[in-house]
């Protein structure tokens, strides 16, 4: 864990504790995003790697699968011999760590939120603030429904709830955020002159992918050789849903696609081949993803929401989750305690909570945020438009609502929301 003093001379005595991503993200890496959007602006910021993270021990990287990511930017997303060569990945890293003697089910939000707990009274600390998002948003809600005890407020950005929060809900969140981006660019004569059917175009370009894949030498943009990319329907979906290219970028993007050059798409997908070997806890993700948000439903259960999200995709895309295929296998493989009905409950608290969300999140989708505000009494819920994944450090005015809230919980000033609007999407010429 690390603390990160105060930029002002005398700290509040409550400091934010945060919650990473993932899960299996670095947590330290994000301290520069943290400190940049002035979490340590009048209190001090405490950051902790969750278990298994990068640094702990154990640590639940998976050095196999961050060589088969290098290696999967050439074959197609959702091909045979991509699933086959994951599974042998997973499967390695099982062995290995369950040789050393992990307990892979011991990786869960219920042990994370007691540890954050733990943190807590180990520090001396009597009161503290919560700031997580994406996954961190639903560790922060299982630790304030778990422990709140020393809770003074909460600051969830980028929300996955963990009542809903399943593997075909993923589908869901991707439909609304590429949906939003769509109707952003409608509202923007200059974007609706130049890109008119933009839902179109993407259905096209993926029916086309997947039935025709592109195979390119492309140079990623960090240098280097040239290397072997496939670009399919999966890979393009993906892509998008990770906001590579950027929102503003993505029309045009797509038009280029459509076009016979697909440079931005191609370089996006390169860069994956660039990876930073057992930085990712791998097998956290699968631990959680597994014991907490696979139980219950099964592959055609995301086949069935992909084809909702999505209707006349090619199956072979929708049959796998944003960011997470082959996830049912792999879980077959990881075999790790069924905790959905543990985990899968509603954080009901009178504890003042900010929840944030961006319009154009295609990972967590912003609607998503209602409910789970509702079970917080005294909540207030800021939308923000025009934003993607992981807001506060995208957005100024979030980042001045979210010390707003710090500063004053029950009654914190949004007032700068309501003159935002998205930025103006690239234009190309035709």
């Amino acid at each position: 864990m690390a603390r990160i003093p105060t930029a002002a001379g005398t700290p509040a005595a409550d400091p934010v504790v945060f919650m990473a991503g993932g899960p299996g993200a670095d947590t330290f890496d994000d301290i520069p995003f943290l400190v940049g959007s002035g979490l340590n602006k009048d209190r001090e910021l405490i950051v902790m790697a969750q278990r298994g993270n990068l640094y702990d021990q154990p640590n639940l990287a998976c050095p196999e699968v961050d060589r088969f990511n290098a290696r999967a930017v050439g074959l197609g997303y959702d091909s045979q011999q991509a699933q086959q060569l994951m599974l042998k990945a997973v499967q390695d890293c099982r062995a290995r760590l369950t040789a050393d003697g992990v307990d892979l089910g011991a990786y869960n939000s219920t042990e994370n939120a007691a540890d954050f707990a733990d943190l807590r009274t180990a520090l001396h600390i009597p009161e503290w603030n919560v700031y997580g998002y994406s996954y961190g948003s639903d560790l922060a809600l299982t630790y304030l429904r778990l422990h709140p005890e020393g809770i003074r407020a909460v600051a969830i950005d980028s929300i996955a709830p963990p009542r809903f929060l399943t593997l075909p809900w993923g589908w869901g969140s991707a439909a609304e955020g590429i949906h939003n981006i769509f109707d952003a660019c409608a509202a923007q004569p200059a974007c609706k002159d130049r890109y008119p059917d933009l839902p179109g175009l993407l259905t096209e370009q993926v029916h086309k992918l997947e039935a025709h894949p592109l195979t390119l030498n492309v140079t990623p943009r960090s240098g280097g050789k040239q290397v072997k990319t496939v670009l399919d329907g999966g890979a393009l979906l993906n892509l998008i849903v990770a906001f590579t290219p950027r929102p503003k970028d993505i029309p045009a993007a797509l038009d280029e696609l459509s076009r016979g050059n697909p440079e931005r798409f191609a370089q996006a997908r390169a860069a994956g081949s660039v990876q930073k070997t057992g930085q990712f806890a791998h097998g956290l993700t699968n631990s959680i993803a597994c014991g907490e948000w696979a139980p219950g439903h099964s592959e055609s259960d995301v086949l069935k929401a992909g084809r909702k999200a999505f209707p006349g995709w090619p199956d072979t895309v929708l049959a796998q989750v944003p960011q997470l295929p082959f996830q049912y296998p792999v879980c077959g493989l990881w075999n790790v305690p069924d905790r959905a009905k543990i985990q899968r409950v509603a954080t009901v608290s009178s504890v003042p909570a900010l929840v944030v969300s961006g319009t154009f999140d295609a990972k967590t989708g912003a609607s998503w945020a209602k409910g789970v505000a509702a079970g917080l009494s005294r909540s207030t819920a800021v939308l923000v438009p025009g934003i993607g994944h992981w807001v506060v450090p995208q957005s100024p005015c979030a980042q001045r609502v979210l010390a707003s809230f710090l500063a004053r919980p029950t009654a914190p000033d949004t007032s700068c929301v309501a003159g935002l609007a998205p930025e103006p999407f690239t234009i190309v010429p035709k």
